[in-house]
């Protein structure tokens, strides 16, 4: 099954209207002709609320690495970790991303993390002033990218934590982790901003007219299983920045891009008779579609009747 190849496919589709008027006009032509090609595989798809904590794509790429696809619970950092050759050593890990939240009467908004204009060394500056901190409360912090760092202590072990995309210019307070679990994070974001509030760090941020940084984010919390994952699928992202910034043009320029390039190719690859995969993930359902055997019957209803991305997006 991991020498399939497998494309995987985040943001193919949302309900906002600004998508549904981009789908109307939208024409994929590589994509209705592979999917007129595959068969639905159910046991690879899955459905769930807008408010869950994993994103659909996050649940396919976990279910198709061999890694726990459990709700908020995939270990995104371990794994992270694992890829890049570093030292796991079975203990519990996560992502930490500095971030601005926008208080207002009836809101906390996660305002992008790109957008505060951290580089290399403001954000190291950053993880020095608020690491002591952290290591009191047994979480170890290591410096990765400037938006993100990676942190490991106990507390990650058995975390459930919202997806970054999740909660993107979003109200942070549907996906905060549950409370009983996560005392020390929800005492460690009040200290954090009331630390961060009046630090000179942001007054410099301030001077020279940078958004202020005052708290974090933390998610891809877990262990790694004692199983070696299975090689990731090809999963392009040109699509999550659009989509996630509501900007419909770019998507429906970028679904282009795609149908042009990878989708293209893996029906070069159908057409010529190898097995393939895809999987199609919007804001509440990946979508699983596999080549498969089919009878006389299918093979007629297929020519005649093809699935189509149009009747496939509404799933999404």
């Amino acid at each position: 099954m991991s020498d399939i190849p497998h494309l995987l496919i985040p943001y193919a589709a949302s309900a906002s209207e600004g998508c549904q008027q981009t789908l109307s006009t939208l024409d994929l032509p590589h994509l209705d002709r592979l999917l007129a090609r595959l068969a639905a595989d159910p046991a690879h798809s899955s459905t769930a609320e807008e408010t869950s904590f994993s994103t659909p794509h996050e649940r396919a790429l976990a279910q198709a690495l061999g890694l726990t696809a459990e709700d908020g619970r995939p270990p995104w950092a371990a794994w992270y970790r694992q890829q890049r050759g570093q030292a796991v050593s079975g203990q519990a890990w996560a992502f930490v991303t500095p971030c601005q939240w926008q208080v207002t009467t009836d809101h906390v908004t996660l305002r992008d993390p790109e957008a505060l204009g951290l580089d290399d060394e403001s954000s190291r500056a950053l993880l020095a002033i608020v690491s002591p901190w952290f290591t009191e409360d047994g979480i170890h912090l290591h410096y990765d990218q400037p938006t993100r760092w990676l942190a490991e202590g106990p507390l990650f072990a058995d975390l459930a934590t919202a997806s970054l995309d999740r909660v993107l210019l979003r109200d942070v307070r549907a996906w905060m982790p549950d409370a009983a679990r996560a005392r020390t994070l929800h005492r460690l974001h009040s200290e954090m901003q009331m630390l961060l509030y009046t630090h000179a760090f942001n007054d410099a941020r301030a001077e020279r007219g940078l958004p202020t940084v005052n708290s974090f984010w933390v998610h891809g919390a877990g262990t790694l299983p004692a199983s070696t994952p299975a090689p990731a699928p090809q999963m392009p992202l040109a699509l999550r920045d659009a989509a996630l910034h509501e900007d419909w043009r770019a998507w429906g320029a970028a679904w282009r891009a795609l149908d042009a390039g990878p989708v293209a190719e893996l029906l070069r690859q159908a057409e010529q008779g190898s097995a393939v995969r895809l999987t199609l993930c919007g804001d509440r359902a990946a979508l699983a579609f596999h080549s498969a055997p089919r009878g006389l019957v299918q093979r007629i209803k297929a020519r005649f009747q093809p699935t189509r991305f149009a009747q496939v997006a509404p799933q999404l």
